[in-house]
């Protein structure tokens, strides 16, 4: 039976896609990282009673998050396998945006995180973003990466707030 434990990060180390080892405090493994809290924050806010169009489009971002996670976690030098990001994605969640934000009072103050369960869970994620996207945005200036990320970031943190105050 395999471990889940390999002793092979036990010297501050983790293995990136392609083989290569890097320090865990990367700025590529710190990206991965706040891409991975992003998506378990996603199943977080999914675990509440959603509408069903909600929970689609959180399932979705989920598994386009994978897919970017894979691409921040390739380095330049190893060919990148199977789907990426493209601008497509991108205005797939300018679409919803539009579309919930039609639903909308427009904004007239600032909102203070909270309201229900589901409501919370949606702002932290929508911080977590920012963040990923920020780190993401501090990898970029180091190394080439994918500039839909950086663009479907920037508008997942908008649909997610947008979400935020289209749940109840």
């Amino acid at each position: 039976m395999a471990r889940i434990y390999t002793r092979t990060g036990d010297d501050g180390t983790t293995g990136l896609i392609g083989g290569k080892r890097v320090p865990k405090n990367s700025p590529r493994v710190e990206s991965c990282g706040s891409l991975d809290e992003l998506n378990a924050h996603l199943g977080l806010v999914r675990s509440h009673v959603l509408p069903d169009a909600v929970d689609r489009i959180l399932h979705r971002i989920q598994e386009h998050l994978f897919i970017i996670g894979a691409e921040v976690a390739t380095p330049r030098e190893v060919e990148q396998k199977g789907e990426k990001i493209s601008d497509d994605q991108v205005r797939s969640l300018e679409n919803e945006i539009d579309s919930i934000e039609d639903n909308l009072e427009p904004l007239q103050q600032f909102i203070l995180p909270g309201g229900s369960a589901a409501r919370a869970a949606l702002h932290v994620a929508c911080a977590v973003a920012r963040r990923a996207e920020r780190q993401c945005v501090s990898l970029s200036h180091l190394e080439n990466i994918n500039p839909a990320i950086l663009r479907y970031l920037n508008r997942l943190s908008d649909l997610l707030f947008v979400l935020a105050r289209f749940v109840r």
